[in-house]
């Protein structure tokens, strides 16, 4: 499978232009110049940068220009401290993974997709040039999460749309495509074929989800204090899904019972998303992972090493979630006597 050079390491700067309350304050201070420089210390090779359109669309859908010379800065400061940088549209009018947005409409409404469409437009013709389009140093992801399956044909239309728009300003741009199931690698198979050579596959992992989850409050089923060692049993993984997690423990089925996480788990639960890539001749990227902060400190490193196994096996780059906060933040003060190890494995 082709590698996804010059984005094989990278980081989320989630909190920042995107899941915020969008003040002036929030976007001059959570991340700095100096984080730029801190991130490029720590050898990665490229940030992921989650924007909302609130950034730079009024309600109406007026332009702000302000909010783009925000992301002209962060793209600058990207090139001065030798980071790629992947712009991820994380919202967009009528539409959130995160249904607490309330964002609703977009896969059923024509003047909000032409206003995505607009939107890309402005993206790609603004900032395709920023950087050295010939080195593969911007790409363009062009919607975080689709969550429902009852989107795919809808969304894969949508996707090839917007392709087509970016192509008039930046024709040989990397684009990123995730499917369903908020970027699920179950989902992968179901992306239309490559509408040309640089686009690219996207997918998030969490997976095991109880384990990289325990304690998120954000599932209905998980209590604040439930912890998980990574080395639980897989009848256990399959019981504490179903408990805590809402969901059937069938991800478990192809294990034995007392087998537990390991090099195996992830090449296993890789192995049809490889296939589809290899297949169609498309690089893989996987655009979110991550443990939650309520996990310990070895089982945190210890989850990070065997999936970065699977990463640099098949040469699929990908980007840690999340640099600062977030409930997932790599730079906390809990990190600080463990983060030169927890970084060999980003």
């Amino acid at each position: 499978m082709k590698r996804f050079d010059g984005f094989m390491h990278g980081v989320n700067l989630g909190g920042w232009f995107s899941q915020c309350d969008h003040t002036q304050l929030r976007y001059d201070t959570f991340i700095t110049e100096d984080d730029i420089k801190k991130i490029s210390g720590w050898g990665l090779d490229h940030i992921r940068l989650p924007v909302d359109y609130n950034l730079v669309e009024t309600s109406d859908g007026t332009p702000i220009e302000a909010g783009y010379k925000r992301i002209e800065t962060a793209a600058k400061w990207c090139k001065k401290y030798n980071l790629n940088m992947i712009l991820d549209l994380h919202k967009t009018a009528g539409y959130s993974f995160d249904v607490g947005h309330n964002e609703s409409g977009f896969f059923e409404n024509p003047q909000l997709q032409d206003r995505f469409y607009k939107l890309w437009d402005n993206f790609a013709s603004r900032f395709a040039h920023i950087f050295d389009g010939t080195k593969n140093e911007i790409c363009f992801e062009i919607l975080n999460e689709v969550t429902d399956k009852s989107y795919c044909k809808k969304w894969n239309a949508i996707a090839k749309t917007c392709i087509e728009r970016i192509r008039k300003f930046a024709p040989t741009t990397k684009i990123l495509i995730g499917s369903y199931w908020n970027n699920s690698l179950a989902s992968v198979k179901d992306l239309d074929p490559p509408y040309d050579e640089n686009i690219v596959y996207n997918f998030h992992c969490y997976d095991p989800l109880v384990f990289t989850h325990q304690g998120a409050t954000w599932i209905k089923k998980m209590n604040a204090d439930f912890r998980f060692p990574i080395k639980s049993k897989f009848s256990d993984y399959i019981k504490m899904t179903e408990e805590k997690c809402g969901q059937p423990g069938t991800s478990f089925d192809s294990f034995s019972p007392d087998a537990t996480v390991d090099e195996a788990y992830f090449e296993t639960i890789f192995a049809e998303a490889v296939k589809v890539a290899d297949s169609r001749n498309v690089r893989l990227y996987c655009g979110e992972y991550g443990v939650i902060d309520r996990v310990n400190i070895p089982d945190t490193i210890e989850w990070y090493r065997l999936i970065s196994t699977s990463f640099n096996k098949h040469g699929i780059g990908r980007a840690a979630w999340n640099y600062k906060e977030m409930d997932f933040g790599l730079c906390d003060k809990r990190l600080d006597g463990a983060r030169e190890e927890l970084l060999k494995y980003l």
